[in-house]
């Protein structure tokens, strides 16, 4: 009887207080073509020897001096991962039916009675190395289709965030600008909330959703976007909508990142007195996302050009800021923002 090359790569460990028995299983199991072989007749260093070299099948003694087998098992399967497959033999000469019962139901894969037939315990090694291989190759693959999954699940955001910033920076580019503002916006918002001590996830998330802020811009004609004077009441109306037409772009994802952008978009202009547009949410009520893109747009709005004014001078957008914090602007989320425009940390 020829063990197959699968088997024969199988770890063993045989842990039984009689050298004898010892000396046998591995003369056995060595004829059958094993090399991989671990013994020991002191129960004591059977956690030693499993750690040192992690078996495939454990042959084990029930009869010892302590720890018995019976203690050998249960600190044995204790080790084991959930769900993990290691099959242990219970080698002994009790034949009584408790015993075989308690060997099994502590974990046991099989209970062989000494004296044994070669050829039982052979096959019954065999079969029970076969079925730790299955068990290895079903978690090597499981492992491979999970990688598998977690590099296509990161492509799959790499392109989702490439996407949103081309979108971004199409939107802009109709305001004659370069992308810079979007990404400004996007920046700054996640030095804003990382000043703030909110958590590395959460700041990644704003970093880039802030940049959609103003992607309902997508639905105002150019005459009204691009006019080079200060618009008329009907003309402000259709620029408001523009919170909406974002919104309702981003509306019904799954994704944490287009949900966050699309409440980033409907509330920006939303004001901490319950004064801005579209909903008139007031304080805490606006979502947080929104309170801090209402801080960074309008700094970055003041000190860059636009069509129908000069960028103005830092310190003099710092002062309109502190007047409207309070009104405009959450004071808490002011407070962190002259810190980090102070430190110079802000992206100019």
């Amino acid at each position: 009887m020829t063990a197959g090359a699968a088997e024969r790569d199988g770890s063993i460990l045989i842990i039984d207080d009689e050298p004898a028995n010892v000396r046998m299983l591995e003369w056995l199991l060595e004829r059958e073509g094993y090399t991989r072989i671990v013994t020991t007749t002191e129960s004591s260093r059977a956690i030693e020897l499993f750690r040192a070299h992690p078996p495939d099948l454990v042959l084990l003694d029930l009869r010892m001096p302590p720890p018995d087998g019976y203690a050998v098992l249960d600190l044995l399967t204790a080790e084991l991962a959930p769900g993990e497959i290691l099959p242990i033999v219970v080698l002994t000469a009790d034949v009584d039916a408790d015993a075989r019962q308690r060997a099994l139901a502590a974990g046991a894969a099989d209970f062989v009675t000494k004296p044994f037939e070669t050829y039982e315990i052979m096959l019954r090694i065999g079969n029970l190395l076969r079925t730790r291989q299955l068990y290895l190759e079903i978690q090597r693959r499981n492992r491979y289709l999970e990688d598998r999954v977690l590099e296509r699940t990161a492509e799959l955001a790499g392109a989702q965030a490439e996407m949103l910033v081309r979108l971004a920076q199409a939107v802009e580019a109709r305001d004659g600008e370069t992308g810079e503002h979007t990404r400004r916006v996007g920046e700054n918002s996640g030095l804003l909330a990382a000043e703030m001590g909110l958590s590395v996830e959460w700041v990644e998330l704003i970093r880039r959703a802030a940049p959609l802020h103003d992607v309902g811009k997508i639905g105002i004609p150019d005459t009204i976007l691009l006019k080079p004077a200060p618009l008329t009441d009907e003309e402000v109306q259709v620029v408001n909508t523009h919170t909406t037409v974002g919104a309702d772009i981003l509306a019904r994802s799954e994704s944490p990142l287009v949900r966050m952008a699309e409440q980033i978009a409907r509330a920006h202009h939303e004001r901490w007195d319950g004064s801005g547009y579209p909903q008139g949410l007031a304080g805490l009520d606006i979502p947080l996302e929104g309170r801090i893109v209402a801080v960074v747009d309008v700094f970055d709005a003041l000190t860059h050009d636009r069509p129908y004014r000069e960028a103005w001078p830092a310190a003099r957008a710092i002062e309109s800021i502190r007047r409207e914090t309070g009104r405009h602007f959450d004071p808490d989320i002011v407070e962190a923002f002259l810190r980090l425009e102070a430190s110079g940390r802000l992206m100019p």
